[in-house]
């Protein structure tokens, strides 16, 4: 009787010991998950709710994997739990999406007990995200901005402008064009990209000063992962 309390106390503390040691490996790689999120982030829609979500979920996913085990039965019945719950929030970026799934399978790894494939892993997945971030593959963009601006209906003013526009930049492509003034003036829009060589503030003050009728001259550059 005492050889079997024994044998059951030490085999629930070693079980014990394995599912915190697993979660708390969990918790960390997902932190570092996190921070690696933080760091590489470029663009207007910072959550620091999705940051926490994501340092979170793997505690819960190594839980849910160690209570599963080796038992078919139960990881059914965990699915078809699983299965009533409606998560409504929506992922728009295709990056958030990747550190989510990341974080849920550092848990996973945990809670199998592949501790060194998990670290090896999300420490290459961070070195990645990094390399990504500040290699030319993040940075390249067709277009730099919007140039908009309105015009009279003269031809040659209208002849001038492209050609000023083929001086300064490498890519120019006309996104909306309409009559205001009661047709006598045109409004353009336009997606640019500027020639090594040329700057924002020359290509302006170039239309501004050979063109006397254009009026309403605006350029909106934007950053190179933020879409216009």
């Amino acid at each position: 009787m005492n050889d079997f309390l024994t044998n059951n106390l030490s085999s629930s503390s070693l079980s014990s010991l394995s599912v915190i040691f697993s979660a708390a490996l969990a918790f960390i790689l997902s932190v570092s998950i996190g921070l690696t999120y933080i760091k590489t982030f470029r663009g207007l829609s910072y959550s620091r709710n999705f940051v926490q979500a994501i340092m979170l979920c793997s505690i819960i996913t190594s839980m849910v994997i160690h209570a599963i085990g080796d038992s078919v039965a139960i990881g059914i019945g965990t699915l078809g739990a699983l299965s009533i719950i409606r998560f409504r929030t929506n992922l728009k970026d295709p990056r958030d999406i990747v550190f989510m799934f990341a974080a849920l399978s550092s848990g996973i790894a945990c809670g199998v007990g592949a501790y060194f494939m998990a670290f090896v892993g999300i420490l290459l997945f961070n070195i990645a995200a990094f390399i990504l971030y500040l290699s030319q593959l993040s940075k390249v963009s067709y277009f730099d901005g919007i140039l908009r601006f309105n015009i009279g209906s003269d031809e040659l003013d209208i002849q001038k402008m492209a050609e000023i526009l083929k001086k300064h930049c490498k890519v120019f492509a006309l996104i909306t064009l309409k009559e205001i003034a009661v047709g006598e003036r045109l409004e353009y829009a336009y997606h640019i990209k500027m020639k090594p060589k040329s700057t924002s503030e020359e290509l302006v003050n170039e239309l501004k000063k050979e063109i006397p009728a254009m009026q309403n001259v605006s350029l909106l550059l934007q950053e190179t992962t933020v879409e216009l």
